[in-house]
């Protein structure tokens, strides 16, 4: 599709291309936000597989990496909130 064509259609359903970005936020916001869940339970396992019986001596590198990736999430999660409430106002 050309710019052109693309543009127009923004301009004659403004609320619906807003909205259209705001559902693709909150898919890869709570992708993100799954993904890291399950990276974690699969650490979790694979630590208690191993026999090691502190699970609280993870690296810290990895639990800064799941921080970041949580608040990654939430934060596209929120910012599709707000682009959903803000299309309505359209």
């Amino acid at each position: 599709m050309s710019l052109q064509v693309l543009w127009s259609l923004f301009l004659a359903h403004p609320a619906g291309a807003v909205n259209s970005l705001a559902l693709f936020f909150a898919v890869a916001g709570a992708w993100l936000c799954l993904v890291t869940r399950v990276r974690e339970q699969r650490g979790l396992a694979r630590v208690l597989a191993d026999g090691e019986l502190d699970v609280q001596d993870q690296d810290e590198r990895t639990l800064r990496i799941n921080r970041f990736f949580y608040r990654f999430g939430a934060a596209c999660l929120g910012s599709a909130l707000l682009l959903s409430w803000f299309s309505t106002r359209l």
